[in-house]
């Protein structure tokens, strides 16, 4: 099975996640530890104006630049950009990240990673607790789509949830398609299961009070990325808006086969790279190098990704 089809199919996979009282809302979350942060490589801390954030390494994606496993086309095109940038071009790797974020007395987790699906290492839990966070203490639990890199960390091996006391927060367009995915696939227990427990929001809600959806149309039906605002500080998570720092930034107009709607995607691609050049926007890219952190800036007659700390592989 190729990747798209491993994608395709891990989109299918959905979890339960527990509805959270006010009371565990209330309950207090450890501090990370300043020591943990400063010696696992799995953990960047940074701040976002007032707010305490974490980038959590959950593990790997590893391409063949070939035919049938990479999404782009062009694998010469490909195999030149990533040599010209330092990287191999025989392969293409993309990091998988998601998002920790303290808002007032909530933990919001963006994004769970693959849980070890797809080739994965299904660190999450462990960079989490490296953090010095309990995943039952995360209260919400915001989803980007529906594809198995970014739900498969909703349940562990076992089936059990890992956030039990989470709320999911997913825009209505994309559990739309999280649902008919799930019956096509036969998965109609576990919907059942987690029906109940999913909050849908309209494309641009206010999700938390400092977390704002924003539509990234084209890669899934519903595909959200989230802008976290504290002060004047702003930062913008773009899921799989773009993929790889090279390839998505360099070359936004090539299509990309996971995109359900490939002109969506260019167009969407090539705004947030105008617009994240223009305004010097801090962005948060959950599939580029670790920590995923940095700005887009025009160079020549493109743009290139300049992280805001040294990438690690």
């Amino acid at each position: 099975m190729n990747v798209h089809a491993r994608l395709v199919a891990a989109a299918l996979i959905l979890a339960s996640i527990g509805a959270c009282s006010p009371e565990a809302e209330k309950a207090g979350v450890p501090t990370p530890p300043a020591g943990a942060r400063a010696e696992n490589p799995d953990i960047h801390a940074f701040r976002i104006g007032a707010l305490e954030a974490v980038a959590l390494k959950d593990g790997d994606i590893l391409l063949a630049n070939k035919t049938g496993e990479s999404p782009w086309a062009d694998t010469a095109g490909a195999r030149a950009a990533l040599t010209a940038a330092g990287q191999s071009g025989d392969s293409i790797t993309l990091s998988v990240q998601p998002l920790l974020v303290r808002d007032g007395e909530r933990l919001v987790l963006i994004d769970t990673g693959a849980g070890g699906r797809m080739g994965t290492q299904n660190r999450l839990v462990a960079s989490l607790r490296a953090a010095g966070v309990d995943p039952t203490r995360i209260t919400d639990v915001l989803i980007s789509h529906a594809h198995g890199d970014h739900v498969g960390g909703l349940v562990g091996s076992d089936g059990s949830l890992t956030f039990p006391r989470a709320v999911v927060h997913i825009s209505a367009p994309e559990w739309d398609y999280m649902k008919a995915g799930a019956a096509q696939a036969g998965e109609t227990a576990l919907l059942t299961a987690v029906t109940p427990r999913v909050r849908p929001f309209a494309p641009g809600a206010q999700v938390t009070p400092s977390i704002k959806a924003v539509a990234l149309d084209g890669h899934t039906p519903g595909n959200t990325g989230y802008e976290i605002t504290s002060g004047t500080d702003r930062l913008l998570y773009i899921g799989d808006a773009l993929h790889s720092s090279v390839i998505s930034v360099q070359r936004p107009e090539w299509v990309n086969v996971w995109d359900s709607d490939s002109a969506a995607g260019v167009a969407t691609r090539e705004g947030l790279l105008e617009r994240g050049a223009a305004e010097s926007r801090r962005v948060y890219a959950v599939h580029f190098p670790f920590p995923g952190l940095g700005r887009f800036q025009r160079r020549d007659d493109g743009f290139v990704w300049v992280p805001e700390t040294p990438a690690q592989p």
